[in-house]
């Protein structure tokens, strides 16, 4: 009896972390997932800030702690990549590529072609969200002026840009978190899935045309006028050569946050564009919903995963690559890509084959975002764009298109890397 007194009070301050910790860590998630807290103005970012304030306030973690979890190379590469594009975009280089597609694409199929393309090549490089910032308004220009339907290409614009980021390890956030954590070489990621990323805009295009024949099954002509543009030469040429070497350094197994830093530190060295403008560019909510989800994960998983519960999830046989795939999915469209690999973090960090493992949890998180309209940020971009312009892009207008295309090609994805693993 008095062993049992002596033990009690413990077992039961245990319940009460594991309960706080789980509280906080649900709540946090509900959030996100739902993107703001009904009744009020907290926002993801604002959510994820409040959880980890949360984890140091109930003694979850220590303030140490928190610090400690928040994976300052993948701030800083989102960070540094922000201030590139930015630059990119701020030259008027976009604009530009806007203009050589609207004059060359002369059939409505090419054009669709032109805009996947773009999408998902500059998406690979330079973070498919601020790609789908910069692209989606200016392809709703150029399909405006020709008079086409603009739905199925900022169909392809979001589409293709979740695509296209499955490619390399910049590709987009979730990318970059998973580039941290395993320690990939930015050359072998991309070998491994740069052949996905291919099919993926491939059937892009087949699957818009399909789903539309109205708009590309037509012997119509397009007549595209060029659209004045304000470039800043210099400002141009200088982002460009620092982009390629940017991306030559990463191939070279250069640590990516800190090229990605020092690129955008030398086109911050202008005297161009005042450094406010490119600020102004950088999606601060973003950095701000990262550092506050890798303390409310490092809470949630000091305090409820034991050993014995990691064990158990273990028992999913997570090691496999069509169940790894299915769940990645699954989480990805309930709670968005980054927080689920972030959750996913403790399960498969220990797994056998750990380079497989994470190329699997990349590609699948990644490929996720386009099964539903709100499956990833890159879809909801296009849809604020569209809908500011009067145009709207209905949920199961969307879902046509994306529930097959999620379907075709995450089934090319685990199939590619089965057979190369």
């Amino acid at each position: 009896m008095v062993g049992w007194l002596s033990e009690s009070p413990v077992a039961w301050r245990q319940d009460m972390i594991v309960m706080a910790a789980v509280l906080i860590f649900v709540s946090t998630y509900a959030v996100i997932a739902i993107g703001k807290l009904p009744g009020f103005y907290l926002d993801r970012a604002g959510a994820a800030l409040l959880g980890a304030s949360l984890m140091a306030a109930t003694g979850l973690l220590s303030l140490d702690d928190a610090y400690r979890a928040i994976d300052v190379d993948t701030i800083a590469l989102l960070l540094g990549m922000m201030i590139v594009v930015a630059n990119v975009r701020l030259s008027g280089f976009f604009c530009l590529v806007n203009n050589w597609m609207t004059m060359r694409a002369r059939h409505p199929l090419l054009l669709l072609a032109a805009v996947t393309l773009v999408s998902g090549f500059f998406s690979a490089f330079l973070v498919n969200d601020a790609i789908c910032l910069v692209v989606a308004p200016l392809v709703l220009d150029c399909v405006t002026r020709l008079r086409r339907n603009p739905v199925p290409y900022l169909l392809a614009v979001a589409m293709a840009s979740n695509v296209g980021s499955t490619a390399t390890i910049t590709g987009n956030p979730q990318n970059i978190l998973i580039g941290s954590f395993s320690q990939i070489p930015y050359a072998a990621f991309s070998a491994a899935l740069w052949p996905v990323a291919a099919a993926g805009l491939v059937l892009t295009v087949l699957l818009i045309a399909v789903f539309f024949p109205g708009e590309f099954w037509t012997r119509e002509r397009l007549r595209g006028q060029p659209e004045s543009v304000r470039l800043h030469q210099p400002l141009m040429m200088k982002s460009l050569v620092v982009v390629l070497a940017m991306v030559t350094a990463y191939f070279a197994s250069q640590p990516p946050a800190k090229v990605a830093l020092i690129a955008g530190s030398v086109l911050l060295m202008t005297r161009r564009v005042k450094s406010e403008k490119v600020y102004q560019q950088i999606d601060w909510p973003l950095l701000l919903m990262f550092m506050g989800l890798f303390v409310v994960v490092a809470g949630f998983e000091k305090s409820v995963l034991t050993p014995e519960a990691i064990r158990a999830v273990g028992s999913l046989h997570l090691d496999q690559i069509p169940i790894l795939s299915v769940i990645t999915v699954g989480l990805s469209n309930l709670v968005s890509n980054v927080p689920a690999v972030l959750v996913l973090k403790p399960f498969v960090a220990n797994l056998p084959d750990p380079q497989r493992v994470w190329l699997t949890v990349a590609m699948s998180s990644t490929l996720a975002g386009n099964l539903t309209l709100v499956g990833s940020v890159a879809n909801l971009i296009v849809v604020q764009v569209a809908r500011a312009r009067g145009v709207t892009i209905g949920f199961w207008e969307y879902a046509k298109v994306g529930a097959p295309l999620t379907v075709l090609t995450l089934l090319i994805g685990v199939l590619w890397l089965q057979a190369n693993g």
